[in-house]
C-alpha cells in the first residue's frame, strides 16, 4: 500500500536532530518563551520575508488572534464583514465568527480553487473591512490582484497560509503579502511540529506587539495586562522541533514538486481533472508548495475505491463545505454551486517528501487504469 502520508517515516529522516533538540530543551530547564521560540521566530520571519513572527499554539489561534488584535487596535469592530472563500476548511470561518465578525463567502476561481478576485470585487460592501484569502492546497491565491482590491477599498488582508509554507508568487513567499498571515504547524503540514503549533507573520510593529501580549494573557510585561488575552503560546519543545525541520523545508518541498510533476505529466484520463491545466507554466509548478495534490472526478467515490484496490491510499479534503455544516446551520440554505461541486469531486493523491518516483508512477498507472461506470 502506498500510504497517503507516513509521518513516522518522514520524521525518522531527522530523528537524531529532533532527539538532540528535545534533549537540549529538557536540559535547559526553560520550557516556555525561551531561546528556542525566539530562534524559530527569527528564522521563520526571515524565511517568509516578513519583519515579525509571533509563535502561537495552533493555526486557528493564528487567524483568530490576528483578527482579535485588529479589534483591539480599533481597525475592526463587531459586525464588520470579512470576505473569505466558500470552499475553505472551516477554521478560516471559525476565526471570523469567534471575533463576532461577519463572513462573506465567495466562490473560487475554477482553475485554481483559490478565491476569485472578481468574486471579491463583487462582494465588497460599505461594511467590508478585511479579506481572508486561503492559499488552498499549497498554491498562493492571486495576491497582486487581491492586494490591489484591498488598497482601492482600504481593506485589511489576512493570509491563511496553513497549507502554503514555502509557496511563492513572483518570488514572494506566503506570509509576506498581506497585512498579516496565519500559519499552522500541525504535524501533517509541510512544516509540521510534533504536536499543535502555529505562528503569525507581519511587518506591522504595532500588530506584532499586540499579538505578543494577547497570546500571553494580554500581558506585555509580567503581571501587567493591557488586554483580556488568552494562553496561546508556542512552547519550547515544539519550537525546537520546528527549528530542526525548517532547515529541511526547501529540500522537502523540492521533492514534493518532483512528485507533482510526475503526476501532472503522467496522469492522462478523461475522467480525472488535474490541479494544473496543460497551459500552466513550469514556473507555477515550481512555486506551488504541493501540500496536497488534489484531482477532480465526477465519479470520485468509484475512483477512490479503485485506487484503494490498487494499493493507493487517498483522502478527501474536504467532503462538506462550511456553509453546509451543522455548526453554521443558518447558512444551510445558501447555494454555492462551484464550491459544492468541488467538495463532491475532489480527491487527494499521496504526496510527501519521502515518496519516490517509482511509487508516484504506480499512482499514475492506477489512475490511468480507472474504468468509468
Amino acid at each position: 500500500m502506498i500510504s497517503f502520508l507516513d509521518l513516522k517515516a518522514i520524521n525518522s529522516g531527522v530523528r537524531e536532530e529532533l532527539i538532540e533538540a528535545c534533549t537540549r530543551v529538557i536540559d535547559s530547564g526553560w520550557y516556555i518563551a525561551g531561546k528556542e521560540l525566539s530562534n524559530f521566530e527569527s528564522a521563520f520571519s526571515r524565511y517568509c520575508g516578513s519583519k515579525h513572527c509571533i509563535g502561537v499554539a495552533n493555526g486557528l489561534d493564528a487567524l483568530t488572534l490576528t483578527l482579535r488584535a485588529w479589534k483591539e487596535l480599533g481597525k475592526l469592530k463587531e459586525g464588520d464583514e470579512v470576505i473569505v472563500p466558500a470552499n475553505t476548511y472551516i477554521a478560516s470561518i471559525l476565526a471570523i465568527t469567534e471575533n463576532r465578525l461577519v463572513p462573506v463567502l465567495v466562490e473560487p476561481d475554477p482553475s485554481t480553487f483559490n478565491i476569485s478576485p472578481a468574486g471579491i470585487r463583487a462582494a465588497v460592501t460599505d461594511k467590508t473591512r478585511a479579506i481572508l484569502p486561503v492559499h488552498l492546497y499549497g498554491r498562493l491565491a492571486d495576491m497582486p490582484a487581491i492586494m490591489k482590491i484591498a488598497e482601492q477599498h482600504n481593506l485589511l488582508v489576512l493570509e491563511d497560509s496553513a497549507q502554503a509554507h514555502g509557496a511563492s508568487f513572483d518570488g514572494r513567499k506566503a506570509g509576506s503579502w498581506g497585512d498579516a498571515s496565519g500559519f499552522s504547524f500541525y504535524p501533517g503540514k509541510n512544516l509540521g511540529a510534533l504536536g499543535d503549533a502555529g505562528a503569525i507573520t507581519t511587518n506591522d510593529d504595532q500588530l506584532a506587539e499586540t499579538l505578543r501580549a494577547l497570546r500571553n494573557y494580554g500581558s506585555h510585561e509580567k503581571y501587567k495586562n493591557l488586554h483580556q488575552g488568552v494562553n496561546s503560546r508556542l512552547d519550547e519543545i515544539q519550537a525546537a522541533m520546528l527549528n530542526v525541520k525548517l532547515k529541511h523545508l526547501d529540500e522537502q518541498t523540492a521533492q514534493r514538486r518532483q512528485i507533482a510533476q510526475i503526476y501532472q505529466e503522467g496522469i492522462n484520463h478523461s475522467a480525472i481533472t488535474l490541479p494544473l491545466g496543460p497551459e500552466v507554466s513550469a514556473l507555477t509548478l515550481q512555486s506551488h508548495a504541493w501540500h496536497l495534490f488534489v484531482v477532480r472526478c465526477e465519479q470520485r467515490d468509484a475512483l477512490q475505491k479503485h485506487l484503494a484496490a490498487m494499493g493507493v491510499q487517498t483522502l478527501i479534503h474536504y467532503p462538506i463545505p462550511p456553509h453546509q455544516q451543522q455548526a453554521y446551520s443558518q447558512w444551510n440554505d445558501l447555494c454555492f454551486p462551484l464550491t459544492e461541486c468541488i467538495h463532491h469531486q475532489v480527491l487527494s493523491l499521496p504526496i510527501s517528501p519521502i515518496m519516490i518516483a517509482v511509487d508516484a508512477k504506480r499512482v499514475v498507472d492506477a489512475c490511468n487504469s480507472f474504468k468509468q461506470a
